[in-house]
This record gives C-alpha cells, structure tokens and sequence, in this order.
C-alpha cells in the first residue's frame, strides 16, 4: 500500500482504550499512567475522556500534556436532547468540557447520546425506542448545542453514535443525519459502534461525505457480537465480554475505512477506542503499541 497517499491523518487515542469511561472509579488506570502510557505507545493526540478523569486546570492540563508531547484532539460530553427541555442543565456541563477544550487549543467537541441502557449495569432507564416527537426534540437540541459551540468557542461539534442510545443502527443514523444542520453538525464516525449495530461505515462515508468530521477507530470480535446480539445484552457486560477487540482481529476492515477519510480530509483525526472497561492496568499499553504499529502499516502516519 502507498501510505503516503493518506499518511496525514492524525492519529491518536483516549482514556477509553485504557479502560476508562467515569471521572473517578477504583478500577481504572490513574489519569498520569495513562499519559504515560499513551505517549509511550507512540501517538501524539489524545482525547480528554469523562470531564474530570483528567486535570480540569487548564494549565496543569496543558503542562501534563507538553511534558509528554501530547497534544488534545477533543473534548467529550453526554447529551439527552430526546428528553425535551434539558438545554440549561445541558449547557452548563457542555459549557465546561468546552472551555477546557478550548484552552488547549483542541477544536473538536465529541458529543455522545445518552444510552436507554446504564453503561455499567445494564439496567434499562428509557424507551427502546423514539417517538417523532423526541427525533424532533433530539434534532433541535442538537443544532442549537452545534451553534452555540461554534459561536461561544469556536469548536466543531462531532456527534457520535453509540450502542444503545437512540442513534445506533444504519437507520437511525441516516434519520439523525436528515435532521440536523449540515452546516452544524458532523458525526464523529466510531467504526466499532456503527459495525456492533449493524451498520456499514464505507456507505455512510459514501452517502454522506460532508458529514463525516471526525473517527474512532475499533473493531468488533463478530463471535462475540453474535451471542451479544442473541442475548441482547446491554452493552456494559459486551464490554466486559470482549465484544471490541484488538485490531485486526474483528471487523470492520480498518485500512479501506482509513484510506476513504483521508480522502475527505487528510488531517482529519483518527482516534484510537477500544472500550476495555474494566481492564487490568497492564493490558492497555502492549496493546496500545501493537495497535499504533497496525495502523501505521494501514497507511496513517507512522509512529515517532
């Protein structure tokens, strides 16, 4: 393969593929193991994972990050617009993740709908499924936090499909797509969440092009898929499970999805998300390693 056709993509990871997914929890990696860690893999970029997992001073943030020549891509916050009115409480989380966002010089805000399904425990807390009143609400939601972000910091927002929230399969994405800005509002495409619900990211690189603005990169173990799905278990326990694994060993095929969005952007972001939560603290870096080196091999900038 030629990599320098699309060797700019910036690649990087997030706390998440260290098994992080809470501001504080026992079972995680300590937030300075991991900068540690991730720098040592070999990438350059890294996401802030849950607000306040890392430093929220900006300038303990930034000297942590410049020590370790890392660099912040995006910042990452939940949202529940198909819930109605929740702009207040909405924005004042929002409004956080943004300015330390914005204070490292990041411009990308990834925004993730909240699951009808506790992360953690499985428990059903909403509705399988939307009624046009709530697509309508979340969609409207939506455009006016896009627009506010743009104007307030200057921040792209990257709408991110996800298991078990409302926006998950093909269908649901393309129905999300039909009713948001263009102008606004672009999906932070997570190969492995699109691949767990069924979905095809080269088609919806093709379809949409102009909505793709940002990428998590994973796969999916499709053995392990395969009983997720005929248990319907929630995804915590997929998780806990093994259902994302370590590149290249599921699915989707990374290096077409790669080569497709660079040719969109070449500087778009590429991020590194495996979801290992819990994980022992020594599993991430090895695996870190071998995953940078794979996808240098898939035609992404090579590691330094």
């Amino acid at each position: 393969m030629n990599t320098s056709e699309h060797h700019r993509l910036r690649v990087g990871s997030a706390p998440d593929s260290w098994g992080v997914w809470f501001p504080q929890d026992d079972e995680q990696t300590p937030w300075h193991r991991f900068l540690d860690e991730v720098a040592e893999a070999g990438y350059e970029w890294i996401e802030l994972g849950p607000y306040g997992y890392l430093p929220t001073d900006p300038q303990q943030l930034r000297d942590e990050l410049a020590a370790r020549n890392l660099t912040l891509s995006a910042g990452t916050c939940f949202t529940a617009f198909h819930r109605g009115d929740v702009w207040q409480e909405t924005w004042e989380h929002v409004s956080q993740v943004a300015g330390l966002t914005t204070a490292l010089g990041a411009e990308h805000l990834v925004v993730i709908p909240e699951m009808w399904r506790d992360p953690a425990t499985g428990e059903q807390l909403e509705d399988r499924a939307l009624g046009d009143g709530s697509w309508r609400a979340l969609g409207t939601g939506i455009d006016r936090l896009a627009k506010a972000l743009h104007e307030e910091y200057g921040v792209r927002m990257q709408f991110h499909p996800h298991a078990d929230s409302h926006v998950d399969t093909q269908q649901h994405v393309e129905r999300f797509l039909e009713i948001t800005d263009p102008d606004l509002v672009t999906l932070c495409l997570d190969t492995g969440h699109i691949a767990y619900c069924g979905g095809d990211n080269l088609a919806l690189i093709e379809k949409y092009p102009e909505r793709i603005g940002y990428l998590h990169l994973k796969q999916v173990d499709p053995q392990v898929l395969s009983g997720v799905q005929d248990e319907d278990l929630p995804f915590g326990p997929a998780v806990r499970r093994g259902v994302m694994c370590e590149p290249p060993n599921g699915v989707p095929d990374l290096a077409p999805i790669i080569a497709a969005a660079a040719v969109l952007d070449a500087d778009m972001f590429a991020i590194v998300e495996q979801d290992l939560y819990p994980v022992h603290p020594d599993v991430p870096l090895p695996i870190a390693r071998r995953t940078r080196d794979y996808l240098t091999r898939c035609g992404t900038a090579p590691a330094r």
